[in-house]
This record gives C-alpha cells, sequence and structure tokens, in this order.
C-alpha cells in the first residue's frame, strides 16, 4: 500500500470486482474483450473526439499481452488489477509499453509526441482556446530523460526520469481516473 490515491474516498472493493467480473461474463459471453467493445465499456462512442479513440487504442494494445485482437478474460483482469490497484512502478511500465507504439523497447520522438498530442487534447478539450506547444514538452522530456542523448529513450530512463522530476512524472504517466469511473460505472448498472 502507501500509495497516494487521487480519491481517498473511494475504494475499489471485493463487491465491484465481482461486478466487473459479471459485466465482462455478460458483456463478452465469447470470452474475449474486443477492441470495440473495450472502447464502449470506457464510454467511447460516436461523439468522442479522435483523440480519445486513439488514446483508447493504444492502452488497449498495451492490454493485449498476446497480440491477437481481443483480451481474454485473464488479460481483463491483469489489466484492471493494474489500473486499479498497481503500484506506480508498474503503472509506469505500463505507461511506456503505451507510448511505445512499435514495441521495439524504445521511445522515439515520435512516439511520445503522439501520445501527448493525445493526453494534451484529452485534458484541454474543455478549454480549446488553450496554447500548447507539444513539441517543447516533447523536447523537455527529452531533455530531462533521454540521459545517452540517442534520441530514444529506454524503459531505465523512463523510470529513472519519471522518478526525479515530478514534472516529467506528470507528463509521463497515464492517469485515466479508474477508481472514479469504475465506481460510476457500477453506480449506474441498472
Amino acid at each position: 500500500m502507501g500509495q497516494k490515491s487521487s480519491n481517498l474516498d473511494k475504494e475499489v472493493t471485493l463487491q465491484h470486482m465481482q461486478g466487473l467480473y459479471l459485466k465482462f461474463a455478460t458483456d463478452c459471453p465469447s470470452g474475449n474483450l474486443h477492441l470495440h467493445e473495450f472502447k464502449k465499456i470506457f464510454g467511447i462512442n460516436s461523439k468522442s473526439t479522435e483523440e480519445e479513440s486513439a488514446y483508447m487504442d493504444n492502452v488497449f494494445r498495451s492490454f493485449d499481452t498476446n497480440h491477437d485482437g481481443h483480451l481474454d478474460f485473464m488479460e481483463y483482469v491483469a489489466a484492471i488489477h493494474l489500473v486499479l490497484r498497481g503500484k506506480l512502478e508498474d503503472k509506469l511500465r505500463w505507461s511506456f509499453k503505451v507510448y511505445d507504439r512499435d514495441g521495439n523497447g524504445c521511445l522515439d520522438k515520435q512516439e511520445v509526441r503522439h501520445i501527448v498530442t493525445i493526453i494534451t487534447k484529452i485534458k484541454i478539450r474543455d478549454e480549446p482556446g488553450v496554447p500548447v506547444d507539444v513539441d517543447g514538452i516533447c523536447d523537455r522530456i527529452f531533455d530531462s530523460v533521454d540521459k545517452n542523448k540517442d534520441s530514444q529513450i529506454t524503459l531505465e530512463e523512463f523510470l529513472e526520469g519519471a522518478e526525479k522530476d515530478p514534472w516529467v512524472m506528470e507528463q509521463l504517466k497515464l492517469d485515466i481516473g479508474p477508481c472514479d469511473w469504475f465506481i460510476d460505472q457500477n453506480e449506474k448498472k441498472p
């Protein structure tokens, strides 16, 4: 434990987890969760922005550990456990995986820029006039994290950079507020 939660008043209980299992069994009788179903669970629909949809594509890909195009129940449980109860280092490792679109174990500027652009657009969607310098954010991340200046960030550099600089941590971690979302979804059940 010892981790701070974004909302200390809310905690995912065993009852919530059982509800999650029932939702999976009901929504995915085949035993597989496909991308369109995953997006539906997270509220991505025709009214969602292109950025929100692209972000969920990356999240789904990161959880599909055997790369077969769907999540089986074990992948689903591992994903939910990581997002809801995972340790900070595990969440950072997962974030790295989301950033690493080509799966080569290193992040280049294009990969970082892609995710930073998506996250920034999601964060400021309610404030469309707010100027954002995505290239400046990416340059600062690389200046702070890319120790050997080879224009690639390894997992080790990613973890160390996030640990030493709170601003970098804020830019690199993917915090989607899952506990609040999950509890809200359970409260909406008929």
